[in-house]
Order: structure tokens, then sequence, then C-alpha cells
């Protein structure tokens, strides 16, 4: 399926995606246990600020406000009955932004977990799912997306209940999944296993790969443990700015726009080609990424060691696949920052 976004990625070999949704709409003055996608319809003025902060500072991607854009989350702000209208909504403010350009930026349907647990664990069926994710594919789709965007997965099962519904709206899309400590998923999955599942749908993703997680060094990690399978598909590393701190009543990510710029050059050299941020990560982060990106020559894969000594330690010693790999822990999902 042709689309903007493999257009840009065979143009140049790398795109810089945006960075955190929720982390900027908080410095916005968003209050927590606010439903970001509420402020579509309420300040759209604040969503197209947050869209045009990524472009500005260099970004080819960017995310739409629709992360917990699901029926199961909205229902939790009593706004279920506007899936579809907050979805479009959220579409049609990045597709103004966008359009308006002098260069071509991909508009991308953020589609997050229902935070729901899939059966035969918990009890939301596949079919429920893919009637969630349907109902905001075609939402964001009406509004003007170029791609659906799943991310933040954490379980097999949720992961192809999404990608049906991506069938069912006939839209291209991308997936990541967030990989925590010792590199596995919170429902157990490695790397290895994401290189499996997204291969093997009969409408395969234009691109997967990680987002969130703990740190950046761990999600590179996580990312060399995608490359080292040799995909056909491309990578996407999506890593948080630094590690979470709580100050001054506030959650705060320690990495600065450097150290985001090191992750940036270490994940193009690892083999992803869209490269972005997650938590903690600011238009500040996007605009040092950016400049290296395309100042910094490509360079040879670099060694764990490299990363370790450049962006921080791991957060444990195993990457999840090895026999020290802990057990499968049933938990659910979280909100992209």
């Amino acid at each position: 399926m042709e689309n903007q976004l493999s257009k840009l990625i065979a143009d140049r070999g790398w795109i810089l995606a945006d960075g955190a949704t929720g982390t900027n709409l908080f410095n916005m003055g968003l209050e927590a246990g606010e439903a970001p996608e509420l402020w579509n319809t309420d300040h759209p003025d604040r969503i197209a600020a947050l869209y045009l902060g990524s472009v500005h500072a260099g970004s080819d991607l960017f995310l739409t406000n629709s992360f917990g854009g699901t029926h199961a989350r909205l229902k939790l702000h009593e706004a279920h009955t506007r899936v579809h209208e907050l979805n479009r909504v959220a579409a049609e403010i990045g597709r103004d932004v966008a359009d308006k350009m002098d260069r071509p930026v991909v508009v991308a349907g953020s589609m997050g977990p229902t935070g729901e647990i899939m059966e035969p664990v918990g009890a939301l069926s596949h079919a429920l799912a893919v009637e969630m994710f349907h109902e905001q594919a075609e939402g964001l789709k009406d509004g003007g997306a170029d791609v659906l965007w799943i991310e933040t997965i954490s379980a097999a099962e949720e992961f192809a209940a999404a990608a049906e519904a991506c069938k069912l709206a006939d839209m291209p899309w991308c997936g990541t999944m967030s990989f925590d400590t010792a590199g596995r998923t919170m429902m157990g999955l490695t790397a290895p296993d994401l290189v499996k599942l997204a291969e093997g749908f009969d409408n395969p993703p234009v691109a997967f790969g990680a987002n969130c997680g703990v740190g950046a060094s761990d999600l590179l990690r996580t990312v060399m443990g995608f490359a080292t399978a040799n995909p056909h598909l491309p990578l996407i590393a999506k890593g948080n700015a630094g590690i979470p701190k709580y100050v001054d009543g506030h959650i705060h990510y320690d990495g600065t726009p450097d150290l985001m710029a090191d992750y940036a050059v270490l994940a193009r050299d690892i083999g992803a080609v869209v490269i972005g941020g997650c938590c903690g990560t600011t238009p500040q982060h996007l605009s040092r990424m950016r400049d290296a990106l395309e100042k910094t020559p490509k360079g040879a894969r670099p060694s764990l060691d490299e990363i370790a000594s450049r962006l921080g330690g791991f957060s444990s010693d195993s990457d999840g696949t090895g026999d020290d790999a802990p057990k499968r822990r049933e938990r659910r999902g979280r909100r992209r920052g």
C-alpha cells in the first residue's frame, strides 16, 4: 500500500518522528486525570500548537492527540459516545497543520491500548477489541490521517486486534510495543517475539518497533534485538527522554537534548529508520535530534557497551531472551507521556 511515510523513508533513509504528547500537554496546563482527547474540541488551538511544536523542531511525522481514544478509555470520562468525533477532530487539526507546511509531514493517527486485559487472561474478547479499535480508526481516517499508529501495546492479542481494525479501515499502519525492565513487555513479549508477530500479518505494518519503556539505553537494546533478527520491515525507535524522577510534585525526565541527540544517532546506526521520542521529549530535544541526524555521518552498529557508556547503563542485565529472563507479568496498559 503506497503511503506518504514509505515515500519519505525511501527518499531519505530515516525520518524524525515527534516527542511526547502528555508531557507537552501538561506543560500547557492539562491536569492530572483529565482526558487529553477532550482538548481536541475544547482547546483545538493548544492541540495545533502541540503538533506545530514538533514540526517546527524538525519532525517529519507527528502523532495525533488520540492515544486514549477508544470506547473503553473514553468511557472513564463519560465520553464514549464521542469516539468518532474526538478522533476525527484530532486528525483534522493535524491535517490542517501538515498541509500548511512547505515540506511533506505525515499525520499518524495514535491508537493506544484499551486498558483492558484480553482473553484468555482477561475479559476483553478479540471481536470487541477489534470493534473498538475499528471505531477509532474510522474517525482518524475521516479526519485525514496518513497512517494509523498503534502504540504502547504489551499483549500480542491486543496488537493483533488493532492490526485487524486497521485492515477493516483500509489504512496503512505502524505498530510499537513498550518493553519494560529486563527487555519484555508487561505481558511477557520479547523483541524477537514482536518481529515474528509483525511480519506474520497479511496486512503487515509499514514499520514497527518500540516506544516508551524504561529509558533510552533499554529501548535501544530492544531495537538491537529487532535488528539482529534481520526483519524485512522498517524499524521504529521512540524512547523516553531519560529516566522519570519525582521533583517538586511533578514527574521530570532527566534526559537532556544532547543525550537524546546521541540516542537518535545510535538508533539510526542500529538500524531504526523512524526515530522519535516518547515521555519527557520536548521540541528542544527534537531540534537537537534533527541536527545530530543531519550532521553526523552514519556509523557502524554500536555495541551494548557503547550504548551504555553514552546514554547510561541498562536497568537490568537481561534483555528478556536468556535463561534469566523474567516471568510473564499481568498488568494493564498505561498512557503515553
